[in-house]
């Protein structure tokens, strides 16, 4: 009988199929696991990383370089070239290629040694042209640190290290003679060309030269300013990497930059380009666009020359500041900002001031120098150091800084009181030399402590006389004056086109409107803060017909054929007041300068307008003092202002903006006006003093040139007795004063001994004139033309007392007022 198998119960057989259940379950549970985190991790590399990983794999599978765009030009309004850029080159390495050349060169020689042996000959090796030769070549031509190049030179796992950017095309040739083996790493010379025109060795005429392998040129541009430090923190700077970091080259990086090309050559892995691989693809540079400017060049030198002269003069602790803006358009025509720098070399100090606080600062460093933790964090001070005072140097005073304008902001006043009809032309002011506020216990003084009296609103003004403006800020009241600062744009930045402008500094609304002490102290121009520019705009504002115009430097952008791309189209933002208070304004401003305490600032030939200010620093014991005059005064065209923070106490001239700033401001307007095309409109008495040119009267009989200097006004006196002139002082050509009295020399040797400059400084009109005619020269006045105060004395002269000049030179000397309190 057969034995049949026993059937497994039931229970065997239920246990079974719960593991087969479970045991699918986990492989089921197991390859959703598996399926997912591979999902997952493709998603991760086809989708997410796309991008990345496809941007290794051509750097992997491809050689670039980078081909710099032309920064575009920066011209001013005459055409005159500001900021260019012009070609330079990149020298860098290929440390990889360089050790593997080397290689070759080390195995070659062992190699010819070997053979050598074999055969029984002697064998001197060549020098290795190794990585310490290349560095010490690299070192010389480049001025690059040797142990620097070397350094680079051990980064075997690199292709590309910069030695040096922006190398000028000599140096860059120099670079390629020492690649193509024609001069040594000392320089000297390897190479001649033969008979058949092949450069050889001088060594060995039967061998060409070895050529360094792993060293690149690659183009590039670099900036050139040609003015040097003129406008310079207009202008501003780029950076090592061609991009702009200051001043307009900032403001208008996008349109000055271009766009870099590219070169992009098919490689294998070991960094070879590939034959037969179609070669490389070039994608070629768009140069940038250029700009044109208002600002004038000639105008730029002559306002930077006067601020400058003036800080030095009056050893300004704080610098200054100069603006020139066309009233009716809002251009800026000049700029300047003290300290200066240039942008061709940005890094460097250029005022002694600011290097002796890096100095300081740097002495401070290296005495704590154990409290630093770690190497970088030293090095880290003392480049923070360096940055400070660097950022002092670069910043633009003008529309970056703020300061308490004091007097200056009176036109302000003056003009919302018109404007609002709370005074007239026919308003009078008693001043008593001082005037008290409600909710402020101490009197605000007067300039004039003993009080000016019954003075009109012209008088007032030229008297710059504080109770007079409180008075005005007062019947003006608090919500009105707020208004008027909105609207002539003191409360919010001007939008001129350059970066990171500052904003003035006001008390908010509901704290101005809460008492009168902030009015009557905002009235003539205390405890609050505006830009320099922020308030030459307002002050356009209030002689233009009452237009607030937008302040800017970019008249056209062109592109790189001189096309117009794009041109600055003029708006009036709004109208502040109206053309008649603006007229009034005008003559009460007109006055100051004719009469009243801004006469230093008179020009020969011109009506000037203007604003004395002197302002406490509030807090300090210090002041800013300045000057805002425009021409022509009846139909202004230009407007300027001049700042200068913490003038000396011990120079001798009283600290007051009407002494110090306005004889300045009248030097600068008496060289810019005829340049911007402000035509003179002398009186009958400036007339006679206005410049003329000498004839030449040499060879004419006495009687002929005796007439014709008496046609053209002159003076004359005569030496010797002939009847023919056989000299002249002047000579003939000279610009001289109209007034100059000319010398013939009648059959008599000139004699040519020079003459000697006298003092003249401090002296009246008449006694200048005395000293300088009998010194044999001649005496051009310029400055305060007319003052009833009796003080006008020569502040300045052009030459130098104790130079040694010939007969006859002009001597330019500045006369002004020293009883002017404002």
């Amino acid at each position: 009988m057969t034995n049949r198998p026993r059937r497994k119960s039931d229970a065997a057989r239920r246990a079974n199929q719960v593991i087969r259940g479970r045991t699918m379950f986990i492989m089921l549970l197991l390859g959703v696991a598996t399926f997912t985190v591979l999902f997952w991790k493709l998603y991760d590399l086809q989708i997410n990383r796309h991008d990345e990983l496809k941007a290794e794999a051509v750097s992997q599978q491809t050689d670039s370089m980078v081909i710099s765009a032309s920064r575009g030009t920066i011209y001013d309004k005459n055409g005159e070239i500001m900021a260019i850029s012009y070609s330079t080159e990149t020298v860098f390495v290929d440390p990889k290629a360089i050790a593997s050349w080397v290689e070759k060169q080390e195995q070659a020689i062992e190699e010819a040694a070997e053979a050598a042996a074999e055969n029984g000959e002697s064998y001197t090796p060549p020098a290795v042209l190794d990585q310490a030769y290349i560095a010490r070549g690299l070192s010389r031509i480049l001025d690059v640190e040797e142990e620097t190049i070397l350094e680079q030179l051990g980064r075997t796992n690199r292709q590309n290290e910069v030695i040096k950017k922006k190398v000028d095309q000599d140096v860059a040739d120099e670079v390629r003679r020492f690649i193509n083996g024609e001069i040594d790493d000392e320089g000297n010379q390897l190479t001649m060309v033969n008979e058949d025109g092949n450069t050889v060795l001088i060594s060995n005429p039967s061998r060409r030269p070895t050529s360094l392998q792993g060293i690149h040129l690659t183009p590039d541009t670099k900036r050139l300013y040609p003015f040097g430090s003129l406008a310079g923190n207009v202008i501003g700077f780029v950076n090592a990497n061609n991009v702009g970091a200051y001043g307009l080259e900032a403001s208008y990086d996008d349109v000055l930059s271009g766009r870099n090309g590219l070169t992009v050559t098919p490689t294998n892995v070991n960094g070879t380009p590939l034959l037969f691989s179609g070669g490389e693809q070039m994608f070629e540079a768009e140069n940038g666009s250029s700009l044109v400017l208002t600002l004038d060049t000639n105008v730029q030198y002559a306002l930077e020359k006067g601020l400058e002269s003036m800080l030095d003069k009056y050893d300004a602790a704080n610098g200054g500041t100069g603006i020139v803006m066309d009233v009716n358009t809002g251009a800026i025509v000049a700029m300047a900002s003290y300290p200066n720098y240039d942008p061709g070399d940005f890094s460097a100090i250029y005022t002694e001031e600011l290097q002796a606080e890096l100095d300081a600062s740097l002495a401070e460093i290296q005495q704590n120098r154990s409290t630093y933790e770690t190497e970088e964090a030293y090095n880290q001070a003392l480049a923070d150091a360096r940055a400070t005072v660097q950022f002092k140097q670069w910043r633009n005073k003008c529309y970056q800084d703020t300061y308490e304008p004091g007097s200056t902001f009176k036109p302000i006043t003056l003009a919302t009181a018109l404007e609002e009809g709370v005074v007239n032309m026919n308003t009078t002011f008693t001043c008593t030399g001082s005037i008290h506020v409600e909710g402020w216990g101490k009197a605000i003084n007067c300039s004039k402590r003993a009080g000016h009296g019954t003075q009109t609103l012209k008088v007032a003004t030229g008297n710059s006389c504080n109770p007079a403006f409180v008075t005005m800020g007062l019947k003006i009241g608090t919500e009105a004056y707020y208004k008027y600062l909105k609207s002539f744009g003191l409360m919010e930045t001007t939008g001129i086109d350059l970066p990171a402008e500052a904003e003035g500094i006001f008390a908010n609304e509901d704290s101005f409107n809460s008492n009168v002490v902030s009015l009557a102290a905002y009235s003539f121009g205390q405890t609050f803060n505006v830009t320099p520019l922020e308030l030459i705009r307002a002050q356009a504002a209030t002689i233009n017909g009452g237009y607030l115009y937008t302040p800017y430097l970019v008249e056209q952008v062109l592109d790189d054929e001189g096309n117009i791309l794009s041109q600055h189209e003029t708006t009036a933002v709004r109208q502040v007041i109206s053309e008649e208070t603006s007229a009034k304004v005008r003559e009460c401003l007109e006055w100051v300068v004719s009469d009243g305490g801004g006469r230093n600032g008179q020009v020969t030939g011109y009506r000037i307008g203007g604003k004395t200010g002197t302002a406490d620093k509030t807090g300090t014991k210090d002041v800013v003092v300045s000057f805002m005059c425009f021409a022509p005064a009846d139909d202004p065209q230009y407007i300027m202002l001049l700042t200068m923070d913490t003038p000396s106490r011990t120079t001798g001239t009283a600290v007051f903006g009407g002494t110090m700033v306005a004889p300045v401001a009248s030097q600068i307007m008496s060289e810019i006006l005829p340049l911007l095309g402000v035509e003179p409109d002398y009186t009958a008495e400036e007339l006679v003093g206005a410049d003329t040119t000498v004839p030449n009267l040499v060879g004419q009989t006495r009687k002929a040139a005796e007439e014709r200097l008496a046609d053209l006004g002159f003076t004359f006196r005569t030496v010797g007795d002939g009847d023919t002139v056989t000299d002249q002082t002047p000579a003939g050509g000279a610009i001289v004063p109209g007034n100059a009295s000319i010398i013939l020399y009648l059959g008599q040797e000139k004699p040519d001994t020079p003459c000697t400059v006298p003092n003249v400084v401090g002296k009246s009109a008449s006694e200048a004139n005395k000293a300088i005619t009998n010194a044999g020269l001649i005496m051009k006045v310029t400055g305060t033309t007319t003052a009833s105060s009796g003080n006008v004395y020569a502040i300045t002269q052009s030459l130098p007392a104790g130079t040694e000049v010939a007969a006859g030179t002009v001597v330019t000397v500045q006369f002004g007022d020293n009883s002017v309190l404002d």
